[in-house]
């Protein structure tokens, strides 16, 4: 089993105390102080955040530690360290949040107005800090951790103008896509060169989802729908048309295709069975291959952003640089420690990858065998009839999803930290980390 192993030299202080803090129980806090030097601060933080998920950790014949993963990840443990990322952005967060909760409440629908509503969704492009404001308070409230996307990134808000004063729906956040993905790479059939020269005409969907009372009627998969049409696709357009991207150049105006995962493991709730016609718009292509940093705390990335930057590393994120700026800022900072980041980094948690193929000619186009998109024709129009027909009409013939309508409230809305302890009692972790 690959394991992680932390040099011990010079920095013996550093592992006494990761090997003091071994023998607590691996759910409390090690004590880890702000004054220490960045490179023995950064190890042990490192070492926290991968026992939370139940990483063993070891001592050998060199006297140095050695991390061991564990097999696979459980999904109450996947949401455990999505829990400790998210409040530490809730607590960094706090007063702008209190503050912005009466914008979140009036832009909320009374749960009574949603059920007489024929939902009419307009899609609204996030230009002003309203709108951005807007967004930020009801992204704060799901149980995913936030971040600041870089490189291209659109945000948008789903209003329903059904409702007087046309509360929000939902929202949706598209962003340059991730680099290298095995399945997906495969699936479409690049070599390393054609996806560099092509990945320009695809983006990820990184938020996608309702806000109450429509996540009770299925606003999730309206939203979803959403992202698939001709509107959208005329919003990126728009938006993209003229802008040169920094590394190559290149005009990114012309969107073939958009990718996105499920939250928790391989399969989506929210994304299986969407269909318009005979055509699924979410198609299942695999999984990701569990790289990435999810399962590292921003406390720790903030640490090591810093020390990358004490160390002169070069690390930028500007627009045409991509979305691996966190990744990067990782292994640079692994390189300053002598750290394998890829043993990091590997050990992320897989999720099942789908994609909205919004030409016809996707695959030829992406591969580089054709140069004209042909376009999916998908009116907005047609697609929220067809949610209305599927899946709307068939929620409001739900007793309990009606009484849950009914009894929301805008006033009721709020955000709270997630209970992370709950969690854990419900995970297979043990409760020491090993020491041999």
């Amino acid at each position: 089993m690959t394991t992680l192993t932390l040099p011990t030299a010079n920095q013996e202080r550093v592992f006494s105390v990761a090997s003091e803090e071994s023998l607590l129980p691996i759910r409390q806090t090690p004590v880890i102080k702000e004054d220490m030097p960045l490179e023995e601060r950064v190890p042990l933080l490192l070492i926290r955040d991968l026992l939370r998920l139940g990483w063993c950790i070891k001592s050998n014949s060199n006297k140095s530690l050695e991390l061991v993963p564990p097999s696979n990840y459980e999904k109450n443990v996947v949401k455990a360290a999505m829990g400790y990322s998210r409040n530490e952005i809730m607590d960094r967060n706090n007063i702008w949040i209190n503050s912005h909760l009466d914008l979140a409440r009036g832009n909320l629908a009374p749960g009574n107005d949603a059920l007489k509503s024929e939902i009419c969704p307009r899609i609204e492009v996030c230009e002003t800090q309203n709108q951005h404001d807007i967004f930020r308070i009801f992204r704060y409230s799901w149980s995913s951790p936030s971040s600041d996307y870089v490189g291209r990134r659109i945000r948008l808000l789903i209003r329903d103008d059904g409702v007087k004063g046309s509360p929000i729906i939902g929202i949706a956040a598209l962003g340059s896509s991730i680099i290298h993905i095995h399945d997906r790479d495969k699936w479409i059939g690049w070599d390393t060169k054609t996806r560099t020269n092509r990945i320009i005409y695809m983006m990820d969907a990184y938020v996608v989802g309702a806000m109450p009372p429509y996540n009770y009627l299925l606003g999730g998969k309206l939203i979803s729908y959403i992202l698939a049409s001709n509107e959208l696709r005329a919003i990126y357009k728009a938006k993209y048309t003229n802008a040169k991207t920094i590394i190559k150049n290149r005009e990114a105006s012309d969107l073939i295709l958009i990718m996105t995962t499920s939250l928790y493991g391989q399969n989506s709730s929210q994304y299986n069975r969407l269909k318009y016609g005979k055509s699924l718009i979410y198609k299942p292509i695999g999984t990701t291959s569990g790289y990435g940093s999810l399962h590292i705390s921003n406390e720790t990335f903030n640490a090591m952003l810093q020390l990358a930057e004490e160390n002169g590393c070069n690390i930028s994120n500007r627009f045409g640089d991509g979305p691996n700026w966190r990744m990067r800022v990782i292994r640079s900072a692994c390189d300053v420690l002598g750290l394998n980041s890829d043993v990091i980094l590997k050990h992320s948690f897989q999720r099942g990858l789908f994609a909205i193929r919004l030409a016809v000619n996707w695959k030829s186009f992406l591969k580089g065998e054709s140069q004209t998109p042909i376009y999916r024709n998908l009116p907005l129009n047609k697609l929220v009839n067809h949610w209305r027909d599927r899946w709307f009409e068939m929620r409001k013939r739900n007793d309990m999803v009606v009484q849950k309508v009914r009894e929301f409230s805008p006033e009721q809305f709020t955000i709270g930290k997630t209970n992370i302890s709950s969690l854990e009692q419900n995970c297979n972790i043990p409760n020491t980390a090993q020491i041999v």
